[in-house]
């Protein structure tokens, strides 16, 4: 599993694997600890993929990151 990372305030980035390549994601969560934020991103960590995936595919960046927000 690609290693995550706290940006701080509940906001975790992580990097997507496609192929030999990575797509750096970035989750806003409302968790006020980085362990219950780190937490939740493991929990639904296949849902995220799947929705980072499908806005990658639809040109969705911001600043050439996957934004994506709690469930």
């Amino acid at each position: 599993m690609p290693r995550a990372k706290s940006d701080g305030g509940g906001t975790i980035t992580f990097a997507l694997a496609l192929g030999a390549a990575r797509q750096i994601c970035r989750l806003t969560t409302t968790f006020q600890t980085d362990k219950q934020a780190f937490s939740y991103l493991h929990k639904y960590r296949k849902e995220f993929e799947h929705i980072a995936r499908a806005r990658l595919a639809a040109g969705e960046l911001e600043d050439g990151i996957v934004v994506l927000s709690m469930l």
